[in-house]
């Protein structure tokens, strides 16, 4: 099967090349020559432009937009709107917010074609594990598309599915992604407190690998986990700040908006802010206000 990719980032290009592996004719575009140069090279066919991947396709086309989320994403799909003609098919793969998904399926389909929206999981290692795909989208245009997503996904039954009507897919992982911050926390709470009993002298690493076997909390978090502490437990090269990629947020928004008590998830998205403070101004006041309550002493700054 036929298939168009924009955006040749980490994921989109890997996902190319799983694509290209599994026998499917991929069109690729990307704002950087090199990036669409690298793909031509494997077995892709390039375009220079959104127009010429339109008119190197073969209808009914299917093109999948994987650019980030927001501004980029509304532009792509705007552009696809007035190049695609009917019964062709725009993919959101990217993270977009489901509410701006289900406002975009409805754009599209007013210029003729279909959307889908795939809420994509996998990272770096969707190349060799396959790729979880949560899809929305008419049941249609979703089984038209089933060999890309048996391609891409771990296996031909495995690891996707159409989970609903547009904005589905991206809602759901918009929850996984909520989900995950909550776990991440938790094992990084968990091995801070193993750390701190040096007088044990634990081998973080040895206890990671210990727990991947029967334990409760094995999982591919707990793997990955045990790679990083590998060669340096004290993870020395790397800095004390984490970044987020603002479906945490939504996902919190989304608990607010449904009275859903989301505690965890909430918590773990802050603790990400707390990463990201070189001097707290609040933690100064709570020191300024338990030394004129209680008298208690205040830690000077170093001059």
């Amino acid at each position: 099967m036929e298939l168009g990719i924009i955006g040749l980032g980490r994921m989109g290009g890997n996902m190319t090349r799983r694509l290209l592996d599994g026998g499917h004719s991929v069109v690729v575009y990307d704002q950087s020559e090199e990036a669409v140069g690298e793909m031509v090279g494997i077995g892709a066919v390039g375009a220079v432009s959104l127009a010429e991947m339109a008119e190197k396709m073969s209808a009914p086309r299917a093109v999948w937009v994987m650019v980030p989320a927001g501004e980029a994403t509304e532009e792509t799909i705007a552009q696809l709107c007035d190049l695609l003609n009917k019964g062709d098919t725009v993919i959101d793969g990217g993270n977009s917010n489901y509410k701006e998904t289900m406002r975009r399926a409805q754009e599209v389909k007013d210029a003729g074609l279909s959307m889908v929206d795939s809420g994509t999981s996998g990272g770096v290692w969707g190349l060799t594990e396959g790729y979880s795909l949560m899809i929305g989208g008419d049941v249609e245009a979703v089984e038209r598309l089933r060999p890309i997503f048996e391609t891409l996904a771990p296996a031909a039954d495995k690891g996707w599915g159409h989970v609903g009507p547009s904005g589905a897919g991206h809602f759901v992982k918009m929850v996984h992604n909520g989900i995950e911050y909550g776990m991440m926390q938790a094992f990084a709470e968990g091995f801070e407190l193993l750390k701190g009993r040096e007088d044990f002298g634990l081998d973080l690493h040895q206890i990671a690998e210990i727990w991947q076997h029967g334990s409760v909390v094995r999982s591919w978090l707990l793997d990955l986990t045990a790679d990083a502490l590998k060669d340096d437990q004290d993870l020395s090269g790397i800095a004390a700040y984490v970044s987020d990629s603002g479906e945490g947020r939504w996902t919190i928004a989304e608990a607010i908006e449904q009275d859903v008590p989301a505690p965890v998830i909430t918590m773990s998205l802050l603790m990400r802010f707390v990463s990201r403070q070189e001097d707290s101004y609040a933690a100064k006041m709570l020191a300024a206000m338990r030394n004129q309550f209680g008298g208690h002493a205040i830690k000077e700054v170093e001059k």
